[in-house]
């Protein structure tokens, strides 16, 4: 019968399949204990995260006092973004053999007769953006449509000169 599935027609199939979950499962563990670690600033901020791209530790250097918190902020976010990429490129490099291990093993639309290729047919998946989100993405577009904040049961004061005297007075 032309097509028909079974452990005559792939004698090596099981084998394989089991040489493939035991490489899946020896590079989950090995994936775990991978850290990415980036400097930036000459070395003035150092971020360091784990398989999961989480931050796990962050280091200031020398001279740090020298930045401006503007700057500072970016230079961690720099640090943060580059540390992920050196996990995700180890990541990668790590999981190179077991893509290479799969791409062995019979496709489906090989072991079944008619069966399309559903390889092929898988979406690309979408990179997340590493630019920081519009007000509107955090708060919604009701946010958005604001331009102040107003709130609701509160009392209004009338201003006073910062000259006057009043509880922030030295003589209290």
């Amino acid at each position: 019968m032309a097509g028909a599935f079974g452990p005559e027609s792939h004698p090596d199939l099981m084998e394989d399949i089991q040489s493939t979950l035991a490489t899946i499962s020896r590079l989950q563990r090995e994936r775990i204990q991978l850290v990415g670690k980036a400097s930036v600033r000459r070395g003035r901020i150092t971020a360091v995260v784990n398989a999961d791209g989480v931050l796990v530790d962050l280091k200031f250097g020398r001279d740090i006092e020298d930045l401006e918190y503007a700057d500072l902020a970016r230079a961690v976010l720099e640090a943060v973004q580059e540390a992920t990429a050196d996990v995700g490129r180890k990541s990668r490099e790590l999981m190179a053999p077991l893509e290479e291990q799969r791409s062995r093993l019979p496709k489906l639309s090989d072991l079944v007769p008619g069966m399309p290729d559903l390889r092929s047919q898988l979406p690309t998946p979408e990179r997340a953006p590493v630019t920081k989100p519009a007000i509107q993405e955090i708060f919604g577009d009701e946010a958005g449509a604001k331009s102040e904040m107003t709130y609701d049961n509160v009392e209004v004061v009338d201003q006073r000169d910062a000259r006057e005297p009043g509880v922030t007075d030295s003589g209290w």
